[in-house]
């Protein structure tokens, strides 16, 4: 369980280091006298064999995760995966999605193709991947800006590579706020703004999932041809409900996630 902590505590660190807001959202929870859960953290990859959702699941399931849903995204062409730890059902849940790149222009391919030609062996042998970054060096913003016109995930992975894309508030553990709207509107009132592709809060207690997320906190980025705003990371929130079965719902809802993938979308 030591390593399994580690290994979240060292994916905080390079999260928050990166997104100061996500910390300071944390913090303003947290000083209400809440007990912050992590409900799923989740990563972005490609689905060429030397990097995908099957290689970055490798460091999950050493330390006791299994493979429990898979999820299509067929707008986005995405695929997706998620994984629970087998014996320990406090830990977070782990969120792997892959873009289909053949489904995809030659550009998008070369790009994607000569990103990966880029990162040392060794570092694809390792366990490290998932902690490093945009490991194929220098990124083109001219680049970063045509990808975006066929993939917002594309040119976001591009630029920010392999890192958590996102942490998840489990709201079903939070006690002073009723609802997970009640939480979107103290997020609101503390000056965050909040994702609302498809509506603010995204599922419903039918579906037995509710999620919400703030929008990607911008950051600045050094390109191989100028400086320029982007954004990076975003904190999502999530309250389960129990099925008919008395079980809480442990899954994902593809239509919903399909919009809080929009979480790290451009914006001026």
């Amino acid at each position: 369980m030591k390593q399994m902590q580690e290994l979240f505590e060292k994916l905080w660190t390079i999260y928050t280091n990166q997104n100061p807001q996500a910390q300071k959202i944390y913090d303003i929870i947290s000083a209400r006298g809440e007990n912050l859960g992590n409900d799923h953290i989740a990563f972005r990859t490609f689905d060429n064999q030397a990097v995908n959702i099957e290689v970055l699941c490798k460091v999950f399931e050493k330390v006791g995760y299994e493979v429990k849903g898979e999820y299509h995204f067929e707008e986005k062409k995405l695929y997706a995966k998620h994984f629970e730890h087998k014996t320990d059902k406090s830990a977070p849940r782990v969120f792997i999605s892959e873009l289909k790149t053949s489904e995809f222009s030659d550009f998008l391919q070369k790009t994607v193709n000569e990103c990966i030609e880029k990162i040392p062996s060794e570092k694809l042998s390792s366990n490290n991947l998932i902690f490093s970054g945009t490991v194929w060096g220098d990124v083109s913003y001219a680049v970063y800006e045509q990808l975006r016109t066929e993939s917002e995930y594309a040119a976001w992975l591009y630029v920010n590579g392999f890192r958590a894309n996102h942490f998840t508030v489990n709201v079903n553990a939070l006690k002073t706020f009723s609802s997970i709207y009640a939480l979107n509107d103290f997020l609101k009132q503390n000056g965050f703004q909040m994702n609302d592709s498809g509506g603010e809060v995204k599922g419903s207690p039918e579906e037995l999932l509710e999620q919400s997320s703030v929008k990607a906190e911008m950051y600045l980025q050094h390109f191989s041809d100028g400086n320029f705003l982007i954004p990076g990371c975003y904190y999502e929130f999530a309250k389960r409900y129990e099925d008919e079965k008395g079980q809480l719902y442990s899954g994902f809802i593809a239509k919903s996630a399909d919009k809080i993938f929009e979480s790290t979308n451009y914006r001026k």
